[in-house]
């Protein structure tokens, strides 16, 4: 059988459930940020491609914003080099607080949060990076967020890493539940030994630009 020219999520407009979890986010001091239940799991569409997906993707979302956490189990047993300079894997984030369908490049309710992980110099635990970043070619920006507002959580094991981030309203021009229940989402989580993994298209196309090619997140109750 000949090979697609077109990757098969392509085809499809993704509508997940983003459940209603209070209570998050915790302080993180003790123990997870979000602890998310498995009700937050996020679709696996690799398999529509003939691939096996190497990291779960969890989201949910109260009155006081939203949590993704993504658990990536990690490859082989060699342990990577603290000072290598493409770092440890980084994550990118595309919300659209409008989940705007009928426009091919960002608006001010359109946000981009870049995670960048590095191995410390123990091996054995991470350092985090997560800042809003302007969007390419967006029409209008959304406001860029202080950092020091962006909560976030990243964990080392033998066999995985995570990463827990919690965007307060306050981060997402235009978050508003109470009048519109569904969200533009997309991610690209990337290690630098393995294939990079999305949520629906990838990078053939302008996922980083086009708020079309998102997937909605449907805010439940």
């Amino acid at each position: 059988m000949a090979k697609s020219l077109l990757p098969q999520a392509f085809w499809f407009r993704l509508s997940a459930s983003c459940p209603r979890v209070d209570g998050i986010p915790a302080d993180g001091r003790r123990g997870p940020l979000l602890d998310l239940p498995d009700s937050c799991v996020l679709p696996d569409l690799s398999s529509l491609e003939g691939r096996e997906s190497w990291a779960s993707v969890r989201v949910a979302w109260n009155v006081e914003g939203l949590g993704i956490a993504i658990l990536a189990q990690r490859q082989g047993t060699k342990t990577p080099l603290a000072d290598r300079p493409e770092g440890f894997a980084d994550v990118n984030l595309w919300i659209d607080t409008r989940d705007t369908r009928n426009v091919s490049r960002a608006t001010r309710f359109c946000h981009r949060f870049a995670g960048h992980l590095t191995l410390r110099r123990d091996r054995q635990s991470l350092d985090l990076e997560l800042a809003q970043r302007p969007i390419a070619r967006a029409v209008a920006d959304a406001p860029i967020s202080s950092p020091g507002i962006l909560l976030s959580r990243a964990e080392l094991t033998r066999s995985s890493w995570t990463l827990e981030v919690f965007l307060p309203a306050a981060a997402l021009h235009g978050f508003d539940p109470e009048t519109n229940r569904r969200l533009g989402f997309a991610y690209q989580v990337s290690d630098h030994e393995r294939e990079d993994q999305f949520l629906g298209v990838g990078r053939d196309f302008p996922l980083g630009e086009n708020p079309s090619l998102w997937a909605t997140l449907e805010l439940g109750t």
